[in-house]
């Protein structure tokens, strides 16, 4: 007991004399402040250890971990189906995109990507696109909060709720979806759901308009955000930026159109870019993203195969017992379906041996999935590349220079979840 307590002291000290190391490093009259991790603005439990010289910021330092689960090594002890609720908690803003990340990942590991019915193809575009347009409306309506504009908050949460009722329909759940299976979907779109979503596209457009008057001249929101947190081009891409925060420094790069999977290819849309790459261009790219998708689900609602309420039966999953769980009638009365149920649901999808990587254009990014496999019903190592972790890292280049006051346009203007930093 005593021998523990020993240990317990010098890593204390330990502690307490880095500490103090970093304080006497200090030149000058400066001062170390804790931004966080309880801080609003920092859109989670982050942690920012600032370095002033006055109001000027020397040195920022974030310090991540607070929301850390261990999801790349729960994936080990799972099977291929059984994983899908822990990526709901990636980005929990846009759950169904990491829903549609992770199933698109495993088919690719188990080809089969190109085996995917139409149907199921189009109905994962639409949610990834709704997704980007949730994430977008709260991640601008959060931002223009953290500036001081709280009218543009109480415009993009209430458009939000309205997708979060379409998916509730659609998926049972409002954040926490686990809508996709490893070859298909859980289930179609119900009844009515296609018409209940062109009326909420045609909403959603007067409403970022609207706010878009609100801020793109507004002398305040200009002000605080307009050639602060500049990333030039060459950093963007040395620091392996992603997303809008990428695209807003002039880098021409989605996902979607540069590996186009799904449909993307057979729809047409632009990539905004950004001309300076400070914090208004960064809001401009996320008002045009979200008119884009607008466009994109417009086209895909339009060309959805089987019909609004799939009156021709279009399947939304493979039609392989042993990849899907095959229908309920089936396995009551034919002992082959039973058998299929039984291992799909206690051993998991019969995966090959071999290594893949699959990056899906998220609302924040880049979120990629690297799987390492032995075969069988469950991965032998799983790396989640995530956009929010990957963007963050730029902060301690970013910050120098900038006042405190510029500290929370920054963070805002980088629209990051602690969820999947931390995974």
């Amino acid at each position: 007991m005593g021998e523990v307590k020993d240990i317990a002291f010098s890593e204390a000290a330990a502690r307490t004399n880095s500490a103090g190391r970093e304080l006497a490093e200090i030149q000058g009259e400066r001062m170390v402040l804790n931004m966080g991790p309880s801080h609003p603005s920092t859109h989670g439990v982050l942690r920012v250890v600032l370095e002033l010289d006055g109001e000027v910021i020397t040195k920022a330092t974030p310090h991540v971990g607070y929301l850390h689960r261990g999801d790349e090594k729960i994936a080990e002890n799972m099977t291929w189906n059984q994983f899908v609720p822990y990526t709901d908690r990636l980005d929990y803003l846009a759950p169904l995109a990491n829903n549609v990340a992770y199933a698109l990942a495993v088919e690719k590991l188990m080809g089969l990507d190109k085996q995917l019915p139409p149907r199921c193809q189009f109905i994962r575009t639409i949610v990834a696109e709704l997704s980007r347009v949730s994430s977008h409306l709260l991640g601008i309506g959060c931002y223009a909060m953290d500036v001081g504009a709280m009218t543009v908050f109480l415009h993009t949460f209430t458009e939000r709720e309205k997708i979060y009722n379409l998916w509730e329909a659609l998926t049972g759940a409002r954040l926490t979806t686990s809508y996709t299976r490893i070859g298909g979907l859980s289930r179609d779109l119900p009844p009515g759901w296609v018409a209940q979503c062109r009326e909420f596209l045609k909403g959603v457009l007067p409403v970022i308009d609207d706010v878009a008057q609100l801020l793109d001249r507004n002398r305040i929101w200009v002000d605080r955000t307009r050639d602060v947190g500049v990333i030039p081009r060459d950093v963007a891409i040395d620091f392996a930026l992603s997303g809008p925060n990428l695209r807003a420094s002039g880098v021409d790069h989605d996902l979607r159109k540069a590996q186009p999977y799904l449909i993307y290819d057979q729809l047409e849309f632009d990539v905004p870019l950004g001309q300076v790459g400070d914090c208004y261009d960064r809001y401009l790219v996320r008002m045009e993203e979200m008119r884009q998708s607008v466009r994109l689900l417009h086209q895909c609602l339009d060309k959805l195969p089987g019909g609004p309420d799939n009156t021709v039966g279009e399947p939304v999953s493979i039609q392989d017992g042993k990849v899907t769980l095959p229908p309920k009638n089936k396995v009551l009365s034919s002992m082959e379906e039973l058998i299929h149920q039984f291992m799909i649901v206690t051993q998991g999808v019969n995966a090959p041996a071999g290594e893949i990587y699959f990056g899906h254009e998220n609302p924040k990014g880049e979120l990629g999935f690297y799987i390492h496999s032995k075969g069988g019903g469950a991965p032998h190592r799983l790396k989640i590349r995530a956009p929010s972790f990957v963007n963050l890292s730029i902060l301690p280049w970013l910050a120098p220079g900038h006042m405190l006051t510029d500290m929370t346009t920054i963070l805002g203007s980088l629209d990051f979840v602690m969820g999947e930093c931390d995974r």
